[in-house]
């Protein structure tokens, strides 16, 4: 179909047309003057949302977030808030309200339910553009009552983050709760078995210096035992050389010795003199020789006295040699088996630190999740409260009579090509090559009626669409 044949058919249906045009029209006045009057109240909330996580405790800005004023806008359209605003504003406990309910739903569901669906279905969630407001609107009958109802959405979706953001603390605040008494049970185990061991091995303090005492004092029985082994093996070689009294030094550095030797020197001489002198027989003889006799028991006396010295010497230098070994060895042991209790009481104090590191930790999460629980702060803020608009929002007179004009032209041309579809005539030569399959030979021009005609009638003439074709 060219625009020839279009403009044609327009021409020959425009009565068509235009009592679709008016038909819509009409209808559409008269929807809008029956059509009950409506109000929309709109309140304003701000969302200044920081993200805080009640069991990391991060913070991130709400608009970080992605979908969060999504989530927010669902908050508020929610069934539960709906049930709130029907609570707080008591209109299930109307009497008519119950009535309508019956009527309604002929006692199917609850009223609470039925009223929050039909509040749902009024209200409108509009976030603002590149900002964290909302609005929110209600459309009723009464100017009154949709304020009430949309003033009420705010407040109640405010009372609903505080609820979703405090629950989740009071079951972090209770996990924390019994994690902190498990922890603690923990510390008190560690420090009775850190205190039974303290008890069993003897063990004051649990600090290092009586490793370091019992180190130094093996390192001088150490050195003790160096010096006795010393001592020990020079009265050995004392002792032996003590048994041939003419090598032994101590012998011959002995002073009694000395003088009784040099005494019975002095007395042989005597007697070497008195035997040339005098007879054995001979008194002077036998008082010099009794007195040597004397000198050298005394010497021999002298010299076993000493040598037995040196002797009981030597076996006091290995008794302390002997002991000092064993008090080496023991101390040994000693050191070793503090050592290893020391390794032990480290293990059992990293366990108790630990311990106490795990309770300060959970003690420091459940004192601040308590807080944030028992916190009635609320992150959302009432901008703007909703009044009672002066004026209807609804119906629109002007908007739904356009809207008719629209929807009526495209009606009354859709007819007009029905009608030309099921009952094509022939409005031009186009037409009769289309349908007959005749070619055109020719057209013969009609005089119009000599009259005024207006522009666009001279425009859609036949004459003037055949000059056009």
């Amino acid at each position: 179909m060219t625009i020839h044949q279009f403009l044609l058919i327009l021409r020959a249906r425009k009565r068509l047309i235009l009592g679709s045009l008016l038909v819509t029209m009409l209808l559409a006045l008269g929807w809008s003057v029956v059509q009950q009057k409506t109000y929309t109240a709109t309140a304003s909330v701000l969302l200044n949302y920081k993200g805080v996580d009640p069991l990391t405790g991060l913070t991130m800005p709400g608009q970080l977030m992605p979908g969060y004023m999504a989530t927010q806008m669902d908050i508020i359209g929610s069934k539960n808030v709906a049930l709130r605003v029907v609570d707080a504003l008591r209109l299930a406990s109307s009497p008519a309200v119950v009535s309508q309910f019956q009527e309604a739903t002929e006692g199917k569901g609850t009223v609470r339910d039925w009223l929050a669906d039909l509040l749902l279905k009024k209200l409108q969630i509009m976030p603002s553009r590149e900002s964290s407001v909302v609005e929110i609107s209600f459309d009723g009958a009464d100017p009154l009552f949709a304020a009430a109802v949309a003033n009420a959405f705010a407040g109640e979706y405010q009372k609903a983050t505080v609820q979703l953001k405090t629950e989740p603390a009071k079951n972090a605040s209770t996990y924390f709760n019994e994690q902190t008494r498990q922890l603690r049970d923990n510390v008190e185990a560690a420090q009775a078995r850190l205190s039974k061991y303290q008890q069993e091995k003897g063990i004051v303090s649990l600090d290092s210096n009586r490793v370091d005492v019992e180190l130094s004092r093996l390192n001088d029985l150490s050195g003790q035992l160096v010096v006795a082994q010393a001592a020990a093996i020079e009265a050995d070689s004392r002792e032996r050389a003590a048994g041939s009294a003419i090598n032994s030094p101590d012998v011959a550095n002995n002073a009694l010795i000395q003088n009784l030797r040099v005494t019975l020197s002095g007395a042989d001489a005597k007697l070497a003199e008195a035997a040339s002198r005098y007879g054995r027989n001979h008194p002077q003889y036998r008082s010099i020789s009794a007195e040597v006799a004397k000198l050298r028991s005394e010497l021999n006396a002298a010299v076993g006295t000493v040598t037995r010295s040196v002797g009981a010497n030597a076996g006091v230098l290995r008794q302390r040699e002997t002991a000092l070994r064993a008090e080496l060895a023991a101390q040994k042991t000693r050191l070793l088996e503090l050592n290893r209790t020391r390794d032990e009481l480290g293990v059992m104090l990293k366990d108790l630190d630990s311990a106490q590191r795990a309770y300060d930790s959970a003690s420091q999460r459940f004192s601040q999740t308590r807080i944030e629980a028992q916190s009635e702060q609320s992150d959302i803020s009432v901008l703007n409260p909703a009044t009672a608009p002066l004026e209807p929002s609804g119906p629109r007179i002007m908007l739904n009579t356009l809207v008719s004009i629209l929807l009526g032209t495209i009606l009354g041309v859709g007819l007009a090509l029905l009608f030309e579809l099921l009952n094509r005539p022939v409005r031009s030569s186009a037409d009769v090559d289309e349908m007959l399959g005749i070619p055109v030979l020719g057209a013969i021009a009609w005089s119009a009626p000599p009259r005024q005609r207006s522009r666009v009638r001279r425009l859609m003439s036949p004459r003037r669409l055949l000059r056009l074709h």
